[in-house]
């Protein structure tokens, strides 16, 4: 049998790259005296390493030193492993290392495989641990033969060092929790936002990170994906059969496989035509079977309720991407942009809405800003944390420019933010997020939490299925289908149709008559409100303020002749219903009346104009369909206001109902109609 001091060392790197960056040999470290010798106390965290110290395996000696390093403010990484070539010997010595130990890595350069470059955190650091096995009492064991804590480099503080990849892990729990929040389709911030609920942790507080969920959920994907574009593909072509006015539109890559994906709906094109003045278009969803990014248009109706535009499937984000999508969209649409439309903050669509939608005004959803505010500024802010956000709010709210300026100056300094970078890019674009930037913009009131609360939620329905990419556009269909959509409609009327007229004044029961319960809501908070307000007349306009104030106020400009006024707050343009300031000016100067240009089409009961009844094709079975149950809902809620108009409607529409009766229905016609139901 071969001696051991005849056996050869084995040294083996775990890390090739430190075989010629680091060297820790005999005399880089203390040996162990036996006087000095001791038990180890494993259970004690908070005990440092020491020459001597005991260990029942080498994982127990690096779980404990990795603990020892969490604490100190870094992590640490198995260097090195010795072992005899002798009978049975096997792993006789190991090495534990500060993360930053070693030098950068030389890589070799590959011209068909593009280079990351990223920055390598290694600066030679000499900390380390070093362990040898030992059989002394009869059993194995591992003491700890060499130490040095000495950095040459800071250490990260607490809220910081678990942010380092040694210390971001997913429990095996976690992981069967997150593949269930997968299935259902929620997008990965959702995932993080519920888990800290779960767990009871502060925003970003978690022991893992977005990125780490996103890595995660690219194991859990088992289909094929080129399989399931061609499905995708087919589905598509399989709905452009039945429906010619379904459209679709794709890019192949250079290998024949799908690239991009967008598609759209007759019965969105046609609510564009009214609802498509301001859009949103969500980025922050990914197929999570497929790690796709999901793109989707959404606008609001004029019952205040989310309409679906289009969606897009992209295979990456970027300015290419981005401008092929908007370019899709458009001609859905016919060619026609939206007036403004909301984004996330993304530089690369942002580039690509200028270049593709120049006449568009650019705005950032502030729903999706504030959603990142707990990972930027939670454990900057701490305690303040709260109170910051309270206060970023009130400024975000400002009317003026010069108000919102001096209230982000004071912010900046109140909380020690100057040199913070998430506070230096919001800066830097204030004037796509911030309302005093905006006000002059319609928005349709898609600025607010409560609106982005309403999207999300029409988002996820169809969000639900993501087993197949193509059961995805299944989902969508069943969630825009416009039988859902009237139902909803009319439900939002039942709910909405006795509300009390609160001013006696004639404008208001105008505007009732007019507007959808939805609208008429929001022009009667203004008309309320207007009461609280004077008005004096000026050499160039009105001069309106609440009737507690002494100085200040809006300026009004009312042309009675040609019918219009305007007020300096914008309100208008911002929302599409009049303000306070100009309701009471037109209040003062006895208009019983709103003008016929500030009833915009897009807040009044019939979405679509009774013109298109008419010209209508015989095709457009189910809008004639959508239309006359509009009509009907109208006539309920109308009706129902006092017997008087019940009796009225009962009587004529029996009438109606009556001749309907005595027009005769073709054979061949039923069975077209019959056709159409099934395919809808």
């Amino acid at each position: 049998m071969m001696s051991e001091d005849a056996g050869v060392m084995l040294v083996v790197y775990d890390d090739p790259s430190d075989q010629r960056s680091l060297s820790l040999d005999e005399t880089s470290s203390t040996e162990e005296s036996p006087d000095e010798t001791r038990l180890s106390l494993e259970t004690t965290n908070d005990v440092i390493p020491y020459i001597g110290q005991r260990f029942s395996t080498h994982d127990a000696a690096y779980e404990y030193y990795s603990e020892f390093a969490k604490q100190c403010g870094f992590s640490i990484r198995r260097h090195r492993t010795e072992g005899k070539d002798g009978v049975g010997k096997g792993l006789t010595r190991r090495y534990f290392v500060c993360h930053r130990a070693g030098n950068t890595p030389i890589k070799t350069c590959n011209e068909r495989k593009p280079q990351r470059n990223r920055k390598s955190s290694r600066c030679g650091c000499q900390a380390y641990m070093r362990i040898s096995k030992t059989t002394e009492l009869g059993a194995p064991e591992w003491r700890v033969t060499g130490f040095a804590n000495h950095h040459n480099h800071e250490l990260l503080e607490a809220n910081q060092v678990r942010f380092l990849p040694a210390y971001r892990t997913i429990s095996e729990s976690d992981k069967s929790r997150i593949l269930m929040f997968a299935k259902t389709g929620i997008s990965v911030q959702q995932m993080m936002r519920l888990m800290e609920l779960e767990k009871c942790v502060q925003p970003g507080y978690l022991p893992f990170t977005e990125k780490d969920v996103r890595n995660l959920l690219q194991t859990f994907r088992k289909l094929d994906p080129e399989d399931e574009s061609i499905d995708l593909l087919r589905m598509c072509r399989n709905i452009k059969e039945k429906d010619p006015n379904f459209k679709f539109e794709y890019t192949l890559d250079s290998d024949h496989r799908l690239e991009n994906i967008a598609w759209s709906y007759a019965s969105s094109v046609q609510s564009y035509e009214i609802f498509g003045d301001a859009v949103v278009f969500d980025t922050t969803h990914r197929l999570t079977a497929f790690d796709m990014p999901l793109g989707i248009w959404v606008g609001i109706n004029n019952y205040g309720m989310p309409c679906f535009f289009g969606c897009v499937l992209l295979r990456e984000e970027s300015l290419r991407s981005f401008s092929w999508a908007l370019k899709a969209f458009l001609s859905f649409m016919y060619g026609r942009a939206p007036q403004t439309i909301l984004t996330d903050q993304n530089m690369f669509l942002k580039e690509a809405i200028s270049m593709e939608m120049p006449t568009t005004k650019h705005a950032l959803c502030i729903w999706m800003i504030v959603a990142k505010f707990p990972s930027w500024f939670n454990a900057v802010l701490g305690e303040r944390y709260n109170e910051w956000k309270s206060e970023f709010y009130r400024i975000y709210n400002l009317e003026s420019i010069e108000d919102f300026e001096l209230g982000w100056r004071d912010l900046v300094n109140s909380f020690g933010l100057h040199s913070n970078r998430h506070i230096v890019n919001l800066y830097g674009l204030r004037s796509l997020w911030a309302l005093p930037f905006l006000r002059s913009h319609f928005f349709a009131g898609m600025t607010t939490i409560g609106q982005s609360k309403s999207i999300n939620a029409f988002i996820q329905r169809f969000l639900s299925a993501q087993t197949r990419l193509a059961h995805f556009v299944e989902q969508v269909a069943v969630a825009v289908d416009f039988k859902d959509q009237a139902g909803e409609q009319q439900t939002m009327q039942q709910n909405l149709q006795n509300i009390s007229l609160k001013t006696g004044a004639p404008m208001e029961s105008h505007a009732a008559s007019i507007f959808t319960p939805y609208a008429f809501s929001k022009l009667q908070e203004q008309l309320v409100l207007a009461a609280h307000y004077a008005s004096f007349e000026m050499e160039d306009g009105f001069l309106v303020r609440h009737h507690t104030k002494a100085e200040g106020g809006r300026k009004v400009y009312w042309v009675p002749r040609e019918g219009i006024i305007s007020c300096s707050c914008h309100h208008f343009e911002f929302s599409g219903i009049l303000c306070r300031h100009a309701l009471r000016v037109l209040s003062t100067g006895n208009c019983f009346q709103i003008p016929e240009r500030y009833l915009p089409v897009r807040w009044r009961r019939i979405s679509i104009p009774s013109a298109k009844l008419l010209q209508s094709a015989p095709s457009d079975h189910a809008e004639r369909i959508q239309l006359l149950q509009n009509i009907v809902s109208t006539l309920v809620t109308e009706s129902a206001k006092s017997r008087e108009r019940l009796d009225i409607a009962t009587e004529q529409v029996s009438i109606l109902l009556s001749r309907i009766r005595e027009q005769p229905v073709s054979v061949q016609s039923t069975r077209e109609i019959s056709s159409m139901h099934r395919n809808i």
